[in-house]
């Protein structure tokens, strides 16, 4: 038992070390081939084809730190909510069909009454 339970480590550091072998290789041969001719041009940030004026800093409004905030949140939900809804049958074949159901139905709640305060605090209307 202790043989396997090591091989399976043994496994884990072999699909570790080569694919940080594969990426080392990939990073290397691309230093090789890879052309380099710098030159001012190149340097040059580009925006949508029009000359760059000023300089690199802009500042975002908060707004767009919020939606993206919340658009995680509900993706998040989602990654959770997805196993699940795949996975009910299995959870009433045990026995757990009600409990595992009221879970989740305090999840999606706890999130909505979430969204409710955003809505409420104006977070999501755009000006």
């Amino acid at each position: 038992m202790r043989n396997q339970y090591f091989g399976d480590y043994m496994t884990v550091a072999v699909f570790l070390l080569s694919g940080a072998l594969l990426v080392a290789a990939a990073i290397i041969t691309a230093r090789i081939v890879a052309p380099r001719r710098p030159s001012r041009l190149k340097a040059t940030p580009y925006e949508s084809g029009i000359e760059p004026i000023g300089g690199g800093w802009n500042q975002s409004h908060i707004r767009y730190y919020v939606f993206a905030l919340l658009f995680l949140i509900f993706d998040v939900e989602a990654v959770f909510i997805f196993p699940w809804a795949v996975s009910t049958d299995y959870f009433k074949s045990i026995g757990n069909g009600a409990l595992v159901f009221f879970e989740m139905a305090a999840f999606v709640l706890i999130l909505l009454l979430g969204l409710i305060y955003a809505i409420r605090k104006g977070v999501l209307r755009w000006e």
